[in-house]
């Protein structure tokens, strides 16, 4: 019987050993963790795609940045549990792009793209950028900034317990950009002939090829500003090859609209081309400001003529040329109503230049009942400007005063009394008979 149940007991206890046995078979593989003690991320960056603009191109630039870190020390059976962050693994990874010069101006903020793991993973980061038209023909490095953090020391002082500290880093990387060679104008002179509003003249332009590229096939275009009051009649001039550095001259017809003031206006000039690659081009505009002459305005600066009703006499009119033009071959015109009468309201005034004033005479003559007041008529100019196109000016107020009749005496036309004419006739009679008489008496 005690050998029966010494065995039973030795049996127990040889299951409970090869439990124990199995479950450190099951747990072992768990222990066998993996531990990295070295690497770190390693970026560089370049533009995918296209990373060739033109001067004066908004772009948007499409940026690859990769991560070929490596972890470089790997130790197994460490620990019971992987670590979750690998120390060539960039977390919190925020890229921005910046520009050393005013030639690019980066429009887009930095951007949080989250993490990088290495071993070659990568992202496409895009910014908005402008391209300065004074760029020239070279390659600009724009610097990549990069901020992010890496693991540094991963230490497990306890079975399931982890302790991870990181390394803070900021780094910048260039990324290079081409830009195009292009013709670029640059107005050197801008002289108008004959400008004024409401008028037709001319521009002559003195141009030159600022850029680095010859233009072949060249044509120099001259454009309207948006509402500006210079509008091209002849917009297009064929001057050929237009070499980087060389001056060209043109001259082109416009007309000015009637609303145009004394001030100067935007005009803008471009050039299509043929490139070295044999692409017809057209550079960027260049605006130009050119000075516009007004409408000339004139002023009736003469004291109000009188003339007394029932009489009639000649008045001369003062103008003023307050423009800034001669007015050629100019002619004052006045228009009559009752009571005044003028039987030519016509007047030449020759060439009025700025600032000078021309008299205008009328005959004219006041209704015997016509009211004693001051009255105003309308009056213009037409005139013909430096290139022969003519004219008319804004109306002009004429005033024109009649004064009472005086009371008993006749009048003639003229305005002088008939009692004072019959006088001076009468002297004029009498000194013709004396002097006949008396070549008689020596005869």
């Amino acid at each position: 019987m005690t050998h029966k149940s010494f065995s039973g007991t030795a049996g127990t206890v040889f299951i409970v050993v090869t439990l124990l046995a199995c479950c450190t078979l099951i747990v072992a593989p768990a222990s066998a963790a993996t531990k990295y003690l070295g690497g770190a991320p390693s970026f560089s960056a370049a533009v995918s795609g296209v990373n060739e603009f033109a001067p004066g191109e908004e772009a948007l630039i499409s940026i690859l940045v990769k991560n070929s870190g490596l972890n470089l020390v790997k130790q197994l059976d460490q620990g019971t549990i992987d670590a979750e962050d690998l120390p060539n693994t960039a977390k919190f990874v925020t890229i921005g792009l910046a520009s050393a010069s005013n030639t690019v101006i980066v429009k887009t903020d930095p951007q949080m793209v989250g993490d990088i793991p290495g071993n070659g993973n990568d992202i496409i980061v895009q910014f908005k950028v402008k391209i300065s038209t004074n760029a020239t023909t070279k390659e600009y490095q724009l610097p990549l900034s990069l901020r992010y953090k890496y693991v540094r020391v991963i230490n497990q002082e306890a079975a399931g317990t982890f302790e991870f500290t990181y390394n803070e880093v900021e780094e910048t990387i260039p990324v290079t950009i081409r830009i195009k060679p292009q013709v670029k104008l640059e107005v050197i002179e801008a002289v108008p002939e004959g400008l004024s509003a409401g008028s037709q003249g001319y521009i002559s332009l003195k141009i030159r090829n600022n850029g680095p590229e010859n233009g072949e096939m060249a044509s120099v275009k001259l454009l309207r500003n948006g509402h500006s009051p210079i509008i091209p009649t002849d917009s297009t001039l064929f001057i050929g090859s237009f070499p980087s550095g060389s001056i060209v001259e043109c001259r082109y017809k416009v007309s000015v609209s009637k609303d145009a003031m004394n001030q100067t206006y935007p005009i803008d000039i471009a050039v299509t081309y043929t490139n070295r690659e044999g692409t017809i081009v057209t550079s960027l505009p260049d605006t130009v400001g050119v000075f516009i002459n007004a409408k000339t305005a004139f002023t009736v600066i003469s004291a109000v003529p009188e003339v007394p009703g029932g009489t009639g006499r000649a008045i001369e009119i003062l103008y003023r040329n307050d423009g800034m033009t001669t007015a050629y071959n100019a002619e004052a015109r006045i228009t009559p109503h009752s009571p005044i009468t003028i039987p030519d309201n016509n007047a030449f005034l020759g060439d009025v230049e700025p600032g000078k004033t021309a008299s205008a005479r009328y005959e004219i003559q006041a209704d015997a009942d016509s009211e004693s007041m001051v009255y105003s008529f309308d009056s213009n100019i037409r005139y013909r400007d430096a290139l022969g196109n003519s004219h008319e000016s804004d109306t002009i107020q004429v005033h024109i005063e009649v004064t009472p009749v005086v009371s008993g005496t006749p009048m003639i036309p003229g305005g002088l009394p008939a009692l004072a004419g019959c006088i001076i006739a009468g002297i004029v009679i009498c000194i013709a008979v004396l002097v006949y008489r008396k070549r008689m008496e020596n005869r």
